[in-house]
């Protein structure tokens, strides 16, 4: 799967795990032991949340590319 959504990755002391979330897909992050697992997870629940909007008629956000900057 391609990602073209952008992905806000951090390191949570609280959760003990790296945080990733995907800012244009409401309520769709994911966590992970490692950086690579985070962004490993979040690819299989941004497709969850594609084919649940879908079943549900919902619209789907294009991605917008960068939205946050340094």
């Amino acid at each position: 799967m391609l990602i073209r959504y952008e992905l806000v990755i951090y390191w949570s002391e609280e959760d003990s795990a790296f945080i990733v979330e995907v800012p244009e897909l409401p309520g769709c992050k994911a966590d992970g032991q490692t950086y690579q697992e985070a962004v490993s997870n979040v690819e299989v629940i941004i497709q969850e949340w594609i084919d649940t909007a879908q079943e549900l008629g919902r619209s789907i956000p294009s991605p917008k590319g960068r939205l946050m900057y340094a």
